[in-house]
C-alpha cells in the first residue's frame, strides 16, 4: 500500500483512540525503532526483555509519523491506543500490505513433530508441478530460489505479511509455511488467508508456555478454526489430519473446511499400508480417493510415512497429479538435521536429528533400532528456560530405547546446565547412564566408544549451528563436531 495516510491505514482498527489530530502520509509499518524512517507508524510491543513503548520518543526523532500504543507515551505526533499491540500490528499489517495471502495458494503445517521435513516435502512437490514457491519455516525463510534466516518457526505478524508481500511481488504462486502453537496463541498469523492447514501429531512440548497439554491441543487447533468459514467452490479450503492422533477429533469439529484424513493405524482417506523400513529407507503402499501407489523413499522410519502421507494429501487436495507426486517423494533425499547420517569409514551409523521432544526422540531410536546390528548411543539434553516437566520424560525416552545414553547439555541459554541435567536424571534414577555437560566432549566420547556396526544418535539440535550458553551464542554444529570426532578416531586406527 502506497501514498496512503493515517486515517486510511487505520480502517484496519475499527475500534481505537486516537489522541492528537492530524493525518500524516504513512510509508512503512515498524515496530523495531531503529527501523523507523520518515512517515513510519511505530508500534510499541512489550517484549520479554524490552518495552517499545519506551523507544516511542525515540522513534518520533527518527521520523515516525505515528505511534501505536497501549499505554501512554508523551510524544508530538498523533498516538492510537489499543487494548493490544501486538493484535493490532496483525491487523495492521495485513492491511496495509492489502492482504497479500489472498494472492497465492497458502499451505499451513502445524504439530508437534514433523512440521519442517512436511513442509520441505510439500515444497518440492510444488516446485515439480511447476509453482514459484515460498516457505516460511524452522530453518529458514524462501521466496523463490532466495533463502533468509529466520528467528522463530512462525515470525511475528509484521515480518510475516512483509514477506508475504514480497512473496505477491516476486510472482510466488504457491507457498507452505509452519505454523507454531505460539504463533497461533499470540495471533501472528491473524490477516493470513491460508487454503490448506495440516496436522501432524499431538505430544508433549511447550508447556512453559501453554501450561497443559489441553491448552496447547486448543492452541494448535485455531490453525483450523480460522480455516474454511465460508465454504465458497472456487475457493475451498482443506483440513488435512492425521487420523491415527486423537486431537484430530477435536479439529475436525473446530473447522469448516473440507476434511481430508491420512494414517496407518486406522480408517482414513489417504493411508499407507505394506511399510518396509530398511537401511536404505522406506517402501510403502499408499492408497488414496480413486487411486493406489507404490513408494520407495530414501526417508528412513514410520515416521516418515507419516510426513510423506501428510506432504501426499496436501499435494493432492492442492490439485496435483498423484504420479508428480509420487515421483518427487522418490526423489527427496531428506531435510537438513532431519535423521542426518553423518558419513564415515568406521561402520558406524551417526545420525544428527532434531529430535527434542520424547516422543520425536522414541520415534528415532525406534527407527534405527532394527537397522543397527552393534549397540544404540544416544545424546539428549534438554533447553534451558523451556518446558521443564519434559526433562525427565526425555531421559526415560533416552534410557529406554538405547543401550547407552549420554546426558548432555543442549541450548541451556539463563539456566544452570548442572540443574538441567538434574532435572533429566530425577526420571531414570537407578538407570545407567553417563553425564557430559560439555556437548563437544559428550559427542566425541560417544564416537570414541562406538564400534562397527553401532549407531550414535545426537539428538535435540539438527540443523542448528550454534549454541546459546547465558546471554551469549556461539557456533556450534553437531554434524562439524561428529566429522571431527569421526576423523580422529580413524587417524587412530591408521
Amino acid at each position: 500500500m502506497k501514498n496512503v495516510d493515517l486515517s486510511t491505514v487505520l480502517t484496519a482498527l475499527p475500534f481505537h483512540r486516537k489522541d492528537k489530530e492530524g493525518n500524516p502520509a504513512i510509508t512503512s509499518i515498524e515496530n523495531d525503532h531503529r527501523l523507523v524512517q520518515d512517515g513510519s507508524i511505530f508500534i510499541c510491543i512489550k517484549g520479554f526483555t524490552f518495552d517499545g513503548h519506551q523507544a516511542a520518543e525515540e522513534a518520533v526523532k527518527k521520523g515516525a509519523a505515528a505511534i501505536v500504543a497501549e499505554r501512554p507515551v508523551d510524544v508530538s505526533v498523533p498516538v492510537i491506543y489499543v487494548p493490544d499491540t501486538k493484535r493490532a500490528m496483525a491487523q495492521l499489517a495485513a492491511h496495509y500490505y492489502q492482504y497479500p495471502t489472498e494472492s497465492f495458494h497458502l499451505i499451513g503445517v502445524t504439530g508437534t513433530n514433523g512440521k519442517t521435513t512436511t513442509s520441505h516435502l510439500i515444497e518440492q512437490i510444488l516446485q515439480a508441478a511447476g509453482e514459484t514457491t515460498g516457505m516460511i519455516g524452522t530453518m529458514y525463510m524462501k521466496i523463490g530460489e532466495q533463502t533468509i534466516e529466520t528467528k522463530n518457526t512462525t515470525p511475528e505478524s509484521l515480518t510475516l505479511q512483509k514477506t508475504f508481500a514480497r512473496m505477491k511481488q516476486e510472482g510466488v504462486t504457491s507457498a507452505v509455511m509452519e505454523v507454531s502453537s505460539h504463533a497461533l496463541q499470540e495471533g501472528r498469523t491473524n490477516g493470513t488467508a491460508f487454503n490448506v492447514a495440516v496436522f501432524t501429531n499431538l505430544t508433549q512440548d511447550h508447556l512453559d508456555f501453554h501450561k497443559t497439554m489441553d491448552d496447547y491441543r486448543t492452541a494448535k487447533g485455531l490453525l483450523f478454526a480460522r480455516l474454511g468459514n465460508v465454504v465458497h467452490p472456487d475457493q475451498p479450503a482443506f483440513a488435512v489430519l492425521n487420523a491415527d492422533d486423537e486431537a484430530s477429533d477435536v479439529y475436525k469439529s473446530m473447522t469448516a473446511a473440507h476434511v481430508v484424513t491420512y494414517g496407518i493405524d486406522r480408517k482414513a482417506d489417504i493411508w499407507a499400508e505394506d511399510i518396509r523400513l530398511t537401511a536404505e529407507g522406506t517402501a510403502f503402499t499408499i492408497h488414496y480417493p480413486n487411486g493406489t501407489a507404490t513408494i520407495q523413499s530414501k526417508l528412513a522410519g514410520k515416521f516418515n510415512v507419516y510426513n510423506m502421507l501428510a506432504a501426499f494429501a496436501a499435494a493432492f487436495v492442492s490439485g496435483i497429479e498423484p504420479e508428480l507426486i509420487k515421483q518427487t517423494l522418490q526423489k527427496v533425499a531428506g531435510v537438513a538435521g532431519r535423521f542426518e547420517l553423518v558419513p564415515n569409514s568406521r561402520d558406524i551409523s551417526v545420525i544428527v536429528d532434531y529430535a527434542h521432544t520424547p516422543d520425536s526422540l522414541i520415534n528415532v531410536l525406534k527407527t534405527v533400532r532394527p537397522l543397527t546390528k552393534g549397540r544404540v548411543w544416544v545424546i539428549a539434553g534438554c533447553g534451558g528456560d523451556r518446558d521443564k516437566t519434559k526433562r525427565p520424560l526425555m531421559a526415560q525416552a533416552a534410557c529406554q530405547f538405547s543401550d547407552e545414553a549420554v546426558f548432555t547439555s543442549d541450548n541451556p541459554r539463563s539456566e544452570d546446565p548442572q540443574r538441567i541435567l538434574a532435572d533429566m536424571e530425577a526420571g531414570v534414577e537407578n538407570q545407567d547412564y553417563t553425564v557430559m555437560e560439555d556437548r563437544k566432549e559428550a559427542i566425541f566420547h560417544a564416537i570414541s566408544m562406538a564400534r562397527p556396526g553401532d549407531a550414535v544418535v545426537i539428538a535435540g539440535k539438527g540443523h542448528e549451528t550454534y549454541q546459546i550458553i547465558g546471554h551469549n551464542t556461539i557456533h556450534f554444529d553437531d554434524r562439524e563436531v561428529a566429522r571431527e570426532a569421526l576423523l580422529l578416531g580413524e587417524g587412530e586406527k591408521a
